[in-house]
């Protein structure tokens, strides 16, 4: 109940915090703090503010308004540090987009523009700072971390008790969860026991029952079932099966026992409950397969657990205690081998255990359109010998996050309770995977130990196997983080629209701004837009973009676009450093030759009725030793004919033979015999061709884009979106670049300079950038297509995936054919767009199609918008537009 500032009343406050305003007094914080309190509107603009470090963002639920008030669900209180002193600060709800897209984030440095000194009225002498105005300043944040503290004191604001994880709400998050209670010495007194069997037959005559004896055989991940109108203190629930020789029941652990009891209660723990509560069971509650199947079922009852009424007793019986004469079941699993897993129905329940090949980025889906709370989740791939196919893996946070954060590639891991998920319509080969259910439990290397299911006959069948593989052969195949388009949107337009729970399937185009700006941090959305594909430019990364230099394509002037969003300069342009100015003009002329307002200007256009030809213009992109390089005059650059493209396939360019140039270049001879001897120009010697850009558009195209109501440009393919390599000795770099941003900032352990394009892409050499019309002809769009393709693991991106979409699958495969020849020594980066992709383009020209767009927020201003699939509307199963 006491101001908790620095001069008045320091037991409000963290000991650390007290020290450090005590050790310093010329913290600025401290100073800001005083000002403000002093200030008769308690608020200030400090002038000249110096950076701060965050050291903290946690998040909590706020309290309900007085309708019809609207309010944000959650709060945020951000612990800010100056070096001499740290503080404890309440974020103004009008700035909590800053932290939902990730600008403010542990580890930032930022400027405190406007700051206000609020009072709780409620409370004698309590107040704090509040963060109304805040700007992104430079610099490495400090070392300091937020000091750990016996108990983590309640948040700033309201009357709650403890902060939630700051993505998701299924995640224990603080100190108050015990991480093991501690084993004391349990007397068990068989005579006085009753049993499930007992209970479900006496329970309505009976208002105390006799103690359990019952092992744990499932348990489900936690519920949170907070809200702003309700005051409960701790909001949580979690559910587990548990059960004794004569059958299973449902248990609920309610509020506050959750958080000392729910990470002590694992699957195999065996438990003595004295004074529960038997209620009714909650008929919709999700209800896990036994592994034995002739264990029966208790389902009209559950047994309570709370802190009151009554308060129930709980002794954990360590496994060595543990008498056969109880009678207690062991736990039995259902695990498959990926051989048996095709022969399985949809919905099938099953566990598995397999070698960890790939694990994707942590992302973010929104449980209700336009609320708070996002399901966290992650794509996985594991081998076990039994099949070239791999298990594909939805894993959804498990209320584990010590292991969800730390699976990575060449680890064993073991998902219990999965379901399989299959569309019979579809080819049931390729879209059969694996989710995560209510009662999933997941296990790495390092939490194996002890487990129920080491005993497992089809556990041990794996281990012999991974005794027999080579770790460097396995390496090879693995891939982390980056762009995983799967599931991939079904053949059919309308079973898309059934599988989309959606009030609106279709978006218009001039609505993506709009969309794109509401997304939150790692959010993915699918959306759906109507178009006509006008434009496609190939531009190629293979050497440039993935240098240790970090050098990204360049982006297009947004300059045009209301409603899209801005770009990181850091991942939008060349970071090339000790370029001269001859350099910089190249580049910029380079960058506006490949730009769609002016395209018209160094290509010919490829239409129907129109001679059809392409020009290949190369990208300079490397310097010479003197960091300068020599201007190309457009006349230098080279024609080339459909006839002569066909000669010069990318097959025939696989087994050629190399020399190099004077500048180191790969030059290919016969390549230079062919153009001669089709009286075209010869490509110059100082051409080099780190970097190309093709391009295709339409009449309908060139006729309109001058004529744009508005024309957004989101077609960037940032570093975060590439698949890269697993290297095991960065590890620990390469988890923290793919999981979420921890809500706590803490020095790392480890210490790299590694930048996160140093690591070899798994994918392709290029992507490709499509302009989508709007059929209103007054709106576009770019977007991405980005090829996927892995020579050492075809399994992990498979462009059979879009074989019956024709412009895709023409893309990816001449991508694929590009990587081949590129691990092959070949020259990759020459002709990128086939007479294929053409046709295929010129098939649609003119034509209205659904585009389906993969959309995902990677934090501050950049939004990847992938092209996922194309439908044609004049098909029978897509209603043509009146």
């Amino acid at each position: 109940m006491q101001d908790p500032t620095p001069e008045r009343d320091g037991s409000a406050r963290p000991a650390e915090e007290r020290r450090g305003v005590a050790a310093s007094g010329a913290s600025w914080i401290q100073r800001v703090f005083e000002e403000v309190r002093g200030s008769s509107q308690l608020s200030v603009a400090p002038a000249e503010p110096p950076p701060v470090t965050v050291l903290a963002v946690e998040r909590y639920l706020a309290e309900a308004p007085p309708p019809p008030a609207a309010a944000p669900q959650y709060w945020y209180d951000v612990t800010i540090a100056d070096g001499a002193c740290q503080q404890r600060c309440y974020l103004a709800p009008h700035l909590n987009g800053l932290v939902q897209r990730a600008h403010l984030r542990a580890g930032a440095r930022l400027r405190l523009t406007r700051c206000a000194y609020l009072y709780d009225e409620k409370r004698l002498h309590y107040g704090f700072l509040c963060l109304e105005g805040l700007e992104r300043a430079g610099g490495a944040a400090a070392a300091a971390a937020v000091p750990r503290a016996r108990r983590r004191p309640p948040p700033l604001r309201g009357e709650k008790k403890h902060y939630l994880p700051l993505w998701n709400n299924e995640d224990p998050y603080g100190d108050m969860w015990v991480a093991e209670k501690a084993l004391a010495p349990v007397d068990v007194d068989v005579s006085k026991l009753t049993s499930l069997g007992q209970l479900e037959m006496t329970w309505r005559s009976r208002v105390h029952f006799q103690p359990l004896l019952v092992r744990v055989l499932h348990k489900s991940r936690l519920r949170y079932y907070g809200k702003p109108d309700k005051k409960v203190d701790m909001p949580y629930q979690a559910y587990f099966e548990v059960a004794d020789g004569s059958g299973m029941m449902s248990m609920v652990l309610w509020n506050s026992l959750c958080p000392e009891w729910y990470k002590s209660m694992k699957v195999g723990t065996v438990l003595l409950l004295e004074q529960y509560a038997i209620k009714t069971s909650y008929p919709f509650k999700t209800q896990p397969t036994p592994g034995d199947s002739q264990m029966k079922r208790f389902a009209t009852i559950e047994i309570s657990l709370n802190v009151r009424d009554p308060p129930t007793k709980i002794s954990i019986i360590p496994e060595e205690m543990v008498k056969p004469e109880w009678g207690l079941p062991e736990v039995k699993y259902r695990f498959i081998t990926r051989s048996e897993l095709d022969d399985l129905p949809n919905n099938h329940s099953c566990d598995v255990i397999g070698l960890v090949t790939f694990v994707g980025r942590a992302e973010r889906a929104r449980k209700r359109e336009h609320g708070e709370d996002f399901w966290l989740y992650r794509w996985a791939h594991a081998i076990d010998g039994t099949s070239d196919q791999p298990f594909i893996l939805e894993l959804f946070a498990t209320s584990q996050p010590d292991v969800f954060e730390h699976i990575h590639p060449m680890t064993y891991l073991v998902c219990t309770q999965m379901r399989v998920v299959r569309d019979i319509t579809e080819n049931p080969s390729r879209t059969i995977y694996l989710t995560t259910s209510n009662e999933s439990q997941m296990f790495i290397t390092g939490w194996h130990k002890g487990q129920p299911y080491t005993k497992d006959a089809k556990v041990k069948n794996f281990i012999q196997w991974t005794k027999t593989q080579s770790e460097a052969v396995q390496m090879k195949k693995t891939v982390i983080g980056g762009y995983y388009p799967f599931p991939r949107p079904p053949n059919n337009f309308l079973r898309y629209c059934k599988n989309n729970k959606v009030e609106s399937i279709l978006k218009a185009i001039g609505e993506m701004g709009r969309e794109i700006e509401d997304l939150h941090y790692r959010e993915h959305k699918r959306i759906a837009i109507q178009g006509i594909i006008s434009a496609i430019r190939y531009i190629s990364c293979s050497s440039a973009a993935e240098d240790a230099s970090g050098v990204e394509p360049a982006q297009k002037d947004d300059s045009q676009s209301v409603g899209s969003s801005a770009m990181s300069k850091e991942d939008c342009v060349h970071k090339e450093k000790n370029r001269n100015l001859q350099n910089k003009e190249v580049k910029s002329l380079l960058a506006g030759r490949c730009s769609p307002g002016e395209q018209h200007q160094h290509q010919v256009l490829l239409t129907k009725k129109s001679s059809v030809k392409r020009k290949i213009t190369h990208r300079l992109c490397t310097d010479t030793e003197q960091g300068s390089a020599s201007v190309i005059p457009v006349s230098s650059y080279t024609y080339f004919t459909r006839s002569a493209r066909r000669k010069f396939s990318l097959n025939e360019f696989q087994h050629e033979d190399f020399v190099q140039d004077k500048n180191g270049q790969a030059v290919s001879e016969s390549l230079q015999y062919c153009a001669d001897q089709e009286g075209m120009r010869d490509i110059p010697e100082t051409e080099e061709t780190g970097r190309t850009c093709d391009s295709w558009q339409s009449d309908l195209w060139a006729k309109v884009k001058d004529k744009l109501m508005k024309y957004l440009h989101h077609s960037t393919v940032f570093p975060e979106s590439i698949p890269r390599k697993f290297d095991y000795v960065h590890k620990d770099l390469l988890m923290q670049q793919y999981n979420l941003h921890a809500a706590v900032h803490q020095p790392k352990e480890y210490r790299s300079d590694k930048n996160i394009n140093e690591f070899k892409s798994a994918s392709g050499l290029g992507y490709y950038e499509v302009t989508v019309l709007g059929i209103n002809h007054d709106v576009a769009i770019d977007v991405a297509f980005l090829p996927l393709f892995c020579p050492e693991d075809t399994h992990l991106f498979r462009i059979e995936d879009i074989q019956n979409d024709t412009l895709l699958s023409c893309m990816s495969c001449i991508s694929a054919c590009q990587q081949k020849a590129s691990s092959n020594g070949g020259l990759h980066d020459m002709f990128p767009l086939s007479s294929e992709i053409i046709k295929a383009a010129m098939d649609l020209d003119g034509k209205h199609v659904v585009c389906i767009l993969d959309v995902c927020h990677l934090g501050d201003d950049k939004v990847e918008v992938f092209l996922s699939k194309i439908y044609k509307t004049v098909e029978p199963d897509v209603l043509d537009p009146v």
